[in-house]
């Protein structure tokens, strides 16, 4: 479970993207954006970045306009991600998702505006011109066409063809990884932490996001609908490059184990950081299955 003082954060954060939400003109656009981003997520980004901003004493109010943005890009790319062009999914966190209910042009139209907001949003971040030139850049490129965007084409262009183990990573570190690792590194330039700190950081979120995933893959496998907020075992259905199809459920759990590890290892040199150590527990479930 995450530390008391993170999930604490969270009704600020739900406040600064209520604001956001608030000064949208279109009433049709902002129900639309607002649907996904409201639908129950576990903030999980934007609580790692101001988890970050906090260990390493920077303001994490200040922090709130970057952590709400990344909420923003997340949420974008699951609208996207789930449209009929590409996943085809019917439910998202236990509800229809955004083009069943409102519509695929809407939805795309939802998702874009999300993107474009979450950039400015960041651009907001009240920290000087060059970390605020840094967030903004550090948020596109996760984004962008060597983050989720080139995560998700791999993912497409590999249904029906095995992917070997090394490129099936390299997938879920672009799709999922990136942006996971964004929340990280946008937290560090906050807090303005030294070159070595901000590289081992690095090599922490990098693991954490591919944990995420291989987690992701095997609650796909062994979850139900009701558990998952989702349609289980889609990703098989299509021929889709899994953790557990690659390495099977045991591998697949053995992978999380490891990749978990290579993750604690990364923060050690780092001291004590409970906040950001927490989050690694989330994931204890999983590997006991």
């Amino acid at each position: 479970m995450l530390k008391p003082a993170t999930t604490a954060r969270q009704p600020a954060l739900e406040a600064r993207l209520a604001a956001h939400f608030a000064q949208i003109e279109n009433a049709h656009l902002r129900e639309a954006m607002a649907y996904s981003v409201n639908a129950g997520g576990k903030r999980l980004r934007p609580l790692l970045l101001l988890a970050t901003v906090a260990s390493f004493g920077g303001d994490v109010t200040a922090a709130l306009p970057a952590a709400a943005a990344l909420e923003l890009m997340h949420t974008y790319s699951l609208i996207h991600d789930d449209l009929p062009a590409m996943d085809n999914d019917d439910l998202r966190r236990g509800r229809p998702t955004n083009h069943k209910q409102f519509g695929t042009a809407t939805a795309i139209l939802a998702g874009d505006a999300l993107q474009a907001d979450a950039l400015a949003l960041v651009a907001t971040t009240p920290v000087s011109a060059a970390q605020q030139v840094s967030l903004v850049a550090q948020l596109a490129r996760a984004a962008g066409s060597n983050g989720m965007v080139a995560g998700q084409v791999m993912d497409m262009d590999g249904e029906h063809e095995q992917y070997d183990l090394a490129t099936l990573r390299q997938l879920h570190h672009l799709k999922t990884g990136r942006l996971i690792q964004a929340a990280v590194s946008m937290g560090a330039t906050i807090a303005q932490t030294p070159a070595a700190t901000t590289a081992a950081l690095a090599e922490f979120a990098r693991q954490f996001g591919v944990a995420y995933q291989i987690a992701d893959d095997i609650k796909d496998v062994t979850e139900t609908a009701a558990e998952l907020g989702k349609t289980p075992g889609k990703d098989v259905g299509e021929g889709k490059n899994t953790y557990v199809a690659l390495l099977g459920l045991t591998g697949a759990r053995q992978a999380l184990a490891d990749t978990l590890a290579a993750a604690q290892a990364a923060l050690a040199p780092l001291g004590d950081l409970p906040e950001l150590a927490a989050f690694l527990t989330i994931f204890q479930r999983e590997e006991a299955l």
